[in-house]
């Protein structure tokens, strides 16, 4: 059998080494902004939490080892002149760690034990393993001695402040290894026959496989695919508390979450390859969709926030995971899709319509997924042109979706109501030079240089050609270097790391590039491309970036980040016939 490539070497510092269905990482990032010295088993059940502080040691003295860090999808290792120690996930809950020439110390990160916060540490007789458990996730931490011997322990049994942990080093044959696991209350003792290279080549082999499904268009032209694929594949958790399928957070970073739009280019890159993946993307806001059919703002492992919404771009987003799947959805899918889509629509057209309105509103910014843009400064509770375009191209999904059910009154219906939003956003919005935003309360309208005044091209060919014109050109001077600055950078309010006063987002870009294509603005919709995926290729998949300088901003791993740089590659290979 040909051994599996070792695959893209990356950072811990930006990217956590993980593998997929596993909910804790090994990364120095422990909470949000803040890196720690050491690397930490950090996991994300019940938030994110830095559990196990991972320390290598001189063997000769106990004391801190100076060592560099290298990742590969598969393996990850301390290095020094004396030695190595490697890390690999035997399961998505079990890392096993072996080294030659240095100790290991595996230490409760909390140094405070409260009767409500912290780590207990002790040995368990019955599995003949050291645990931790924390009070933070819920749940233990079991060290399984493999073989090697304990240097010392600290803190076994105490309260209060103080050191908790053990250390590991060499027996007689100058090898050590132990097994880590993240587990519930009980089970059996820790007992594996595999060889931790076997864990390391089956771990490069699974992620091998998945780059292959994903990404089986990736050449010398599109450099960033693997790591784009690691991103998506090591921040999948397997169904536990509220995620009720496997789910692609948004980042093991302190980003944990599965946020309500963003879920939807997870689902449009892994459709392809990971049909089955990409649906459950799509799907699992829905599971968690309310009387009303709003979905959630967001949805993590023991948590499903319902104070905002997000943006209903569902059924733009439907519309083009059906087209990528490699088997069309059957009638059943498509029945339950038209179901969740429809009460999803008439929640924005009665909750979030104002008796007599034509167009649906946001009740703040955050409600559209643009936090904080400058098209929300004068007022919060506004009508937006983005909004009613999304809500258009929603309903013509609808109607698609009904004609093929065979319910061609309530096609018509929809195609009635799109008509008739399109119209009021015409009519109520547009200026004959841009798009305004409109107070709720007041009826006052503003323009702003924020991008998200220009979303409409969303419409692509439903948008007269005139509007389309106008909308490509304000486009263009959002163009730096790098990509779409989501504020004018000529603009007062423009802010370098300014969330969505300045930086260059990925769905925008996806969203925008898509609308333009479709509006027959292939050059501009080319250049969009071609300088959001060099970006990423020179600076990685951070949650966003500076749109002068280029550079990385918040969260270092973020997975729509990667799915729109791989759903853009994909497209540009094709393009280019590769």
């Amino acid at each position: 059998m040909t051994a599996a490539r070792p695959g893209p070497a990356f950072s811990v510092h930006d990217i956590p080494f993980s593998t997929h269905g596993s909910w804790f990482g090994i990364s120095p990032v422990v909470s949000e902004k803040t890196r720690a010295e050491d690397l930490h088993l950090v996991s994300h059940q019940n938030g994110m939490h830095a559990v196990l502080r991972l320390v290598p040691l001189a063997t000769a003295t106990g004391e801190r080892a100076d060592t560099r860090v290298e990742a590969t999808p598969g393996l990850l290792s301390w290095i020094s002149g004396d030695g190595r120690v490697d890390l690999a996930y035997e399961s998505p809950d079990t890392v096993r760690l072996r080294g030659t020439g240095l100790s290991m110390g595996v230490r409760a990160a909390a140094r405070v034990l409260t009767p409500f916060s912290g780590t207990y540490f002790f040995h368990d007789p019955a599995a003949d393993a050291y645990v931790f458990t924390s009070y933070e996730t819920g749940r233990r931490y079991r060290v399984t001695v493999r073989s090697g011997t304990v240097a010392d322990t600290a803190g076994a049994q105490g309260l209060g402040s103080g050191d908790r942990g053990l250390a590991v080093t060499a027996g007689a044959d100058g090898e050590w290894e132990i097994a880590i696991e993240e587990l519930d209350t009980a089970r059996p003792r820790y007992a594996s026959s595999v060889t931790f290279d076997d864990i390391v080549e089956s771990a490069r082999g699974a992620f091998a496989a998945f780059v292959d499904a994903v990404a089986p268009w990736r050449s010398s032209a599109t450099p960033a695919a693997e790591l784009a694929a690691y991103v998506v594949w090591s921040a999948t958790v397997r169904p536990t508390g509220l995620v009720t399928r496997p789910a692609v957070l948004m980042s093991k970073h302190w980003m944990d979450k599965v946020w309500s739009w963003d879920h939807c280019f997870n689902a449009l890159a892994l459709a392809p390859g990971c049909p089955d993946l990409a649906l459950d993307q799509f799907a699992l806001p829905f599971d968690h969709q309310d009387d009303s059919g709003a979905l959630p703002d967001s949805i993590t492992h023991s948590e499903v926030l319902h104070n905002f919404v997000k943006p209903p771009i569902h059924g733009w987003a439907f519309g083009h995971l059906r087209r990528r799947l490699p088997t069309p959805p059957g009638q059943e899918e498509l029945a339950e899709a038209y179901d969740r889509l429809e009460r999803w629509t008439d929640f924005w057209l009665t909750a979030r319509r104002a008796p007599g309105a034509g167009l649906a509103h946001y009740q703040h910014g955050n409600d559209s997924g643009w936090d904080n843009a400058t098209t929300f400064d004068p007022e919060r509770v506004v009508v937006t042109a983005d909004l009613a375009a999304f809500l258009v191209l929603q309903l013509h999904e609808l109607a698609d979706l009904a004609t093929e059910l065979g319910r061609p009154d309530e096609a018509r219906r929809w195609t009635r109501a799109a008509g008739e939003i399109q119209t009021a956003l015409l009519d109520q919005l547009w200026t004959g030079d841009r798009f305004v935003a409109q107070g709720v309360a007041t009826g006052d309208t503003w323009s702003s240089s924020s991008l998200l005044d220009l979303m409409p091209i969303v419409l692509g060919e439903h948008l007269p050609e005139e509007v389309g014109s106008t909308l490509a050109d304000h486009i263009k001077a959002h163009l730096t270097p790098y990509g779409l600055a989501t504020e004018l950078p000529t603009s007062p309010h423009y802010l370098a790391d300014g969330y969505w006063r300045g930086p260059i987002w990925a769905p925008a870009t996806v969203l925008i590039e898509d609308g333009l294509r479709r509006a027959g603005y292939d050059r501009l919709a080319d250049e969009i491309s071609a300088r959001f995926r060099a970006l990423c290729e020179t600076h990685g998949f951070a949650e966003n970036f500076d749109a002068v300088a280029g550079t990385g901003l918040r969260d270092r791993a973020y997975t729509w980040t990667a799915s729109s740089y791989l759903l853009l590659a994909e497209a540009h290979a094709h393009r280019d016939g590769r």
